[in-house]
C-alpha cells in the first residue's frame, strides 16, 4: 500500500453570533481536515486543530508544501517512521505550534487508513480499550455581547445538567474579581453535586491565579485549566498544592519533547495534550506513557470538528487510569457544546451522549464516515 495523495481541506464558517474568551473575540469556526488517499482505495481522515484565533491556512501550508512531498509513495504502515521524518524535516522552522498541528492531522489520517485496512478501530491498534464509554464534561460558557454574563452562565449550566451532563467547564480570565463572582454564583445556582472546572486560557500570572484558587476553594473546583501562559513552567510549579483544586494544562505543549520537563518537573496535576495538536496518535501515546511513568493523570483537551472528536475518543479509550485500581479516577471527555457547523453533521451524527455517557465508536479506523457535502459547503480555496 502506498500514499498517492495528501489533501488539506480548509473549512471556515462565520459565526452568526461571535463569542469571546480571555484572549479575544472569535468570529468564525475553522479547521484543517487532512485526507490521505492510498493506491488501494483506502482513504483516511485527520484533523489539525486551529488554536484560539489561529488562521487555518498556516497548518494547511505545512501539509501541502512541506509534508505532502515527503509522504507521496510512503507505506502508511511505516507510521512512526513517517512521524519522525515529518518532525525532523520541519525541525528548523517548526518544533511546536502549527507545524506539530499539521503533523497531528496527517498522523491521525494515517492511523485511520491503517485501521480501515485491517478492519479494526484505532484504539485496538494502539493498545486496546480500557473503557467502551466515557463520561463527558460540557465545554462552552463563552461570553457574548449584550448579555449578563452571570445570568447567562447560570442558564447554560442548567441546560447542560438537564441534558445529562454531570460536569462542565467555565470560561474565565476576564479579571480575577469578576471571575470569582461568576464562579460563586454559578456554584450556588447548581448546588454541590456537579463537577465544575475552570479554564482561563493563560490569562493570569501566578499571583492572580493563586488568588482565584484560594478564593474559589469553597466552590469545590475539580481542576483549573491553563491559569498561566504556556511558557510559565515555573509559575505552574508554584500553583500546585496551593489548594485541593487540580492544576491542569497542555493544549499548548507539543510532542514528547515539549512535555518532558513538565512531566519530570511535576508541574501539573493533570496533563491535557490535544490529539489534533500535540502530535496525533503516534506522539500522544508516548506522552501518555511518560505520564504513566510519573503516575500523572491525563485528561486530553478536545476542541475541534467531528473528526477530532472521534479520534480523541479512540485515544481516550486506550489510556490507563493513573494508577490502575479497583475504583480509579477515569479520564473525562471534553465535549464542546458551543456553536460548530462541522461537528455533528460532518460525521452523520455518529457520536452522541446517551444516559450521561459517550460511547466509543468500534467500527474500523476512527469509526466514522465523512459527509463530503459538509466539506464542500464550508471549504475555502487556499491554494491555486
Amino acid at each position: 500500500m502506498k500514499i498517492i495523495d495528501v489533501i488539506p481541506h480548509v473549512l471556515i464558517s462565520p459565526l452568526e453570533e461571535p463569542f469571546a474568551f480571555s484572549q479575544g473575540w472569535v468570529h468564525q469556526r475553522s479547521t484543517v481536515l487532512v485526507e490521505i488517499v492510498t493506491d488501494q482505495g483506502v482513504t483516511g481522515w485527520g484533523e489539525s486543530l486551529c488554536h484560539g484565533l489561529q488562521p487555518p491556512e498556516i497548518a494547511a501550508s505545512f501539509i501541502k508544501y512541506c509534508f505532502k512531498p515527503l509522504l507521496l509513495g510512503k507505506d502508511p504502515f511505516d507510521v512512526e517512521v513517517i512521524w519522525e521524518e515529518m518532525y525532523n524535516l520541519s525541525r528548523p522552522y517548526g518544533q511546536s505550534g502549527a507545524a506539530v498541528n499539521a503533523i497531528s492531522g496527517v498522523d491521525i489520517a494515517i492511523w485511520d487508513v491503517i485501521g480501515k485496512s485491517v478492519n479494526k478501530p484505532v484504539s485496538k491498534l494502539i493498545g486496546g480499550m480500557f473503557r467502551k464509554a466515557i463520561t463527558p464534561y460540557a465545554t462552552g460558557f463563552y461570553r457574548k455581547e449584550n448579555q449578563d454574563d452571570i445570568e447567562s452562565g447560570i442558564k447554560e449550566a442548567k441546560e447542560h445538567l438537564a441534558k445529562g451532563f454531570q460536569a462542565f467547564k467555565l470560561k474565565i480570565g476576564f479579571g480575577a474579581e469578576a471571575d470569582l463572582e461568576y464562579i460563586h454564583e454559578i456554584r450556588k445556582a447548581v448546588g454541590d453535586k456537579p463537577k465544575i472546572m475552570l479554564d482561563a486560557n493563560g490569562a493570569y500570572n501566578a499571583s492572580l491565579a493563586r488568588k482565584i484558587l484560594l478564593e474559589s476553594e469553597r466552590d469545590n473546583i475539580f481542576f483549573f485549566e491553563e491559569p498561566l501562559p504556556p511558557e510559565d513552567l515555573e509559575g505552574y510549579k508554584q500553583l500546585r498544592n496551593v489548594t485541593k483544586t487540580f492544576v491542569a494544562a497542555g493544549e499548548n505543549i507539543f510532542g514528547k519533547i515539549g512535555y518532558r520537563h513538565w512531566i519530570s518537573g511535576g508541574a501539573l496535576d493533570i496533563l491535557q495534550p490535544d490529539l489534533c495538536s500535540s502530535g496525533g496518535f503516534t506522539e500522544c501515546k508516548k506522552i501518555a506513557a511518560m505520564a504513566q511513568a510519573y503516575n500523572t493523570m491525563l485528561i486530553p483537551h478536545v476542541w475541534g470538528s467531528g473528526i477530532g472528536l472521534a479520534a480523541s475518543l479512540q485515544y481516550i479509550a486506550s489510556l490507563p487510569p493513573a494508577p490502575l485500581s479497583l475504583n480509579p479516577l477515569e479520564p473525562y471527555l471534553e465535549y464542546d457544546q458551543s456553536s460548530h457547523p462541522f461537528r455533528e453533521d460532518l460525521i452523520f451524527h455518529a457520536i452522541q451522549m446517551e444516559d450521561g455517557m459517550v460511547k466509543i465508536p468500534e467500527k474500523p479506523g476512527l469509526g466514522i464516515e465523512i459527509n463530503r457535502d459538509v466539506i464542500e459547503k464550508y471549504s475555502v480555496r487556499v491554494f491555486r
